[in-house]
């Protein structure tokens, strides 16, 4: 009999301290479009995130090249494709919002395009898969409007003879938590 009083009242301290984390009346999804992406570098750029409790969220991003002829070196040699799971820990009094750090995975894809002149010279087709850390802010309206702004850096793990050794993550995006 005291086994089971004992066995009962962990089982119930368990899910006292589960239910205290996590605040029915919050809105616990978040929808995205990093804007900056958009406007600078004619990238769509959009994630979903989901607040576990008032502290942390997960989340995955899609990044897509909308432009693919670019005359820009630069641009040609960044990654076409990318998706980017994550996790966050916010570091605030409100609920999942404010100071936040992330640490992030990223498969990405992309072309290393060598010129000499106007002239392709090399062009070779990568993917590979990133492993970082991000910082940022997030603000929130009563009503879910958000806007957040992060940056962050993470470093490719697998293929180092045609990939870029380092990628970057980052920008203002505006969206609405529901």
């Amino acid at each position: 009999m005291k086994k089971s009083i004992l066995s009962f009242c962990l089982i119930a301290s368990l899910g006292v301290g589960q239910a205290q984390d996590v605040d029915p009346s919050q809105d616990r999804n978040e929808l995205k479009v990093n804007v900056s992406n958009l406007i600078a570098l004619a990238f769509a750029d959009v994630a979903y995130e989901r607040l576990l409790n008032e502290e942390s969220s997960v989340g995955i991003a899609i990044l897509s090249n909308i432009n693919q002829s670019s005359d820009n070196d630069f641009l040609d040699a960044y990654r076409e494709f990318s998706i980017t799971p994550y996790y966050r820990q916010y570091f605030s009094r409100g609920y999942a919002k404010g100071f936040f750090v992330e640490g992030f995975g990223m498969y990405n894809t992309g072309d290393d395009r060598d010129f000499f002149g106007d002239d392709i010279i090399s062009d070779t087709t990568y993917a590979d898969f990133a492993l970082g850390v991000s910082v940022g802010g997030k603000f929130v309206t009563r009503r879910g409007f958000m806007v957040e702004v992060y940056g962050g850096l993470g470093r490719n793990l697998l293929n180092a003879d045609f990939s870029p050794s380092v990628v970057g993550r980052g920008g203002v995006s505006l969206g609405y938590r529901f």
